[in-house]
């Protein structure tokens, strides 16, 4: 007969019962010393990844609206405010033995505090190494397989994840290019700020010589020339390039990998013909006196090129014309032409860069229409390109007198005044007389109203110019403006 003095042995919760019961205090000290280890442990293992992994961040430590494209996408839903370099971000890629030579040219565009971006590297760089721009180490690309081209192309190729992966806050475009391209920012904006930024958009040129595009692709952008990817394309490239890079290991370049991808996602490209790739050899003279009627985006190849300007070195060059770029980043290299019909002349102006008057009468199409000054990338031919050229003429006395930049001046309401001195004395014998009155210039002065962002934008118009009549102490003065309504840019 069981009794009721012990049932303990019944009781399983009866022995917790026996336990004293612990201070609420005590509770509550002990809960807060474990946040505290957990929080210290937590912030130690970042410390160590970040000294392991060099600067770069791990992935669950990015910015919310990098981390999380739906919150991106929310967040900016409704933002139609217009696209300025703030919403731009650039990833470079460059390497430790390049990038001591070039990091000049980055030095020309980039401006601190208002351009956002890296130049990627394939290792931590000397301690002596100068950085304008800020620079990380690439993530591993070792991993993934090649059969032709360097080891560089599939790192490269990975600079767009990286980037997007750093977590840049308020990033609507991640533009790519190379440690030689030159960008021209403000144009940039203006060119991207045509495409809603909320769409998967691919924006980029393609080769000038035929015969790279043969051998890559047409639809492709050319990655030194620079591409453009927005920011909902960035977040699916990041999450599927890693798989695609191994499918396209038999394609030669960084750029082609990524067009190869950006296809998988279903992505064309949308062309904008300001990127340059600069497939050209020898005088890009030609090319750039004659510069589409769109705004100047990017150059690259900058060191196989001769110097922009003569008795100049590159550098030189593109710091001269990147002080006209700054006084008017849109009207850079702009082309407009006029007549002087006394001496029957055709001038046209390059602005920024040069002043041609040819010595005699030149309809429009001839006047936009490049010079061959240039040959081909690879065989350095005379062609075929993807525009059209006219050959230079064989006769000295049907060749251009040509002016280059000589100072830029920013006047008062938004006007500026370029000077243009002749380049070379050039011979007069066996010439008509009006060629020896061209030849008698010494500078050219002109003067415009500086051109709106977004001018070239939409359904773009050649801008027109006068020739001021009086031609005293060698000096042509030229006045650039807006055409008139039905008037003609024509003899």
């Amino acid at each position: 007969m069981c009794t009721a003095s012990d049932n303990s042995g019944q009781d399983p919760f009866k022995a917790l019962k026996l336990i004293p019961k612990p201070k609420t205090r005590d509770v509550v000290t002990t809960s807060l010393k474990a946040a505290v280890s957990i929080i210290l442990i937590l912030s130690v293992s970042i410390a160590l990844y970040s000294v392991i992994h060099g600067a770069a961040r791990p992935d669950f430590f990015l910015w919310p609206d990098s981390a999380d494209p739906a919150l991106y996408m929310t967040r900016f839903k409704s933002d139609d405010s217009p696209t300025n370099i703030s919403h731009i971000a650039f990833g470079l890629g460059g390497s430790t033995g390049t990038w001591a030579k070039r990091a000049a040219y980055s030095d020309l565009w980039w401006k601190p505090g208002f351009t956002r971006g890296f130049v990627f590297l394939e290792k931590e760089p000397d301690e002596k190494t100068r950085f304008g721009i800020g620079h990380r180490v690439s993530s591993d690309w070792r991993r993934f397989r090649r059969t032709v081209g360097s080891e560089s192309a599939v790192r490269i190729a990975r600079v767009a994840v990286d980037l997007f992966r750093v977590g840049l806050p308020n990033v609507r475009w991640f533009v790519m290019g190379d440690d030689d391209t030159v960008f021209f920012p403000e144009n940039m904006a203006a060119v991207l700020g045509k495409y809603d930024h909320r769409r998967m958009v691919y924006v980029g040129g393609n080769s000038e010589s035929v015969e790279q595009d043969v051998m890559h692709a047409y639809d492709m952008a050319f990655g030194g020339g620079g591409f453009a990817i927005s920011y909902p394309l960035a977040a699916e490239l990041a999450a599927a390039m890693d798989g695609c890079l191994n499918r396209y290991h038999n394609f030669y370049g960084s750029d082609q990998r990524v067009w190869a991808c950006v296809g998988e996602l279903g992505v064309g490209l949308t062309r904008e013909p300001g990127f340059h790739q600069i497939d050209i050899r020898g005088d890009p003279f030609g090319l750039l006196a004659a510069h589409p009627l769109v705004p100047l985006v990017s150059l690259h190849h900058l060191d196989s090129i001769n110097p922009l300007f003569p008795n100049q070195t590159q550098l030189e060059s593109f710091g001269a014309l990147m002080k006209a770029y700054e006084a008017d980043p849109s009207r850079i290299l702009q082309q407009c032409f006029c007549y002087h019909h006394k001496y029957k002349w055709s001038v046209s102006v390059s602005w920024g860069y040069t002043v041609q008057i040819f010595p005699v009468l030149l309809t429009a199409k001839e006047l936009e229409t490049p010079q061959l000054t240039f040959k081909t990338w690879r065989t350095w031919s005379d062609g075929p390109f993807t525009f059209n050229t006219r050959p230079v003429s064989s006769d000295p006395c049907q060749r251009p007198i040509v002016f280059y930049l000589s100072s830029v001046v920013e006047g008062e309401t938004n006007k500026t005044v370029t000077t243009y001195k002749r380049s070379v004395a050039q011979p007069v014998s066996n010439c008509n007389k009006d060629y020896a009155h061209a030849v008698a210039i010494e500078n050219i002065v002109v003067s415009a109203s500086r051109m709106e962002p977004q001018e070239l934008n939409q359904s773009p118009r050649r801008q027109c110019c006068d020739i001021d009549g009086n031609l005293g102490n060698g000096t042509m003065r030229i006045r650039i403006r807006r055409c008139k309504h039905s008037e003609t840019i024509t003899i």
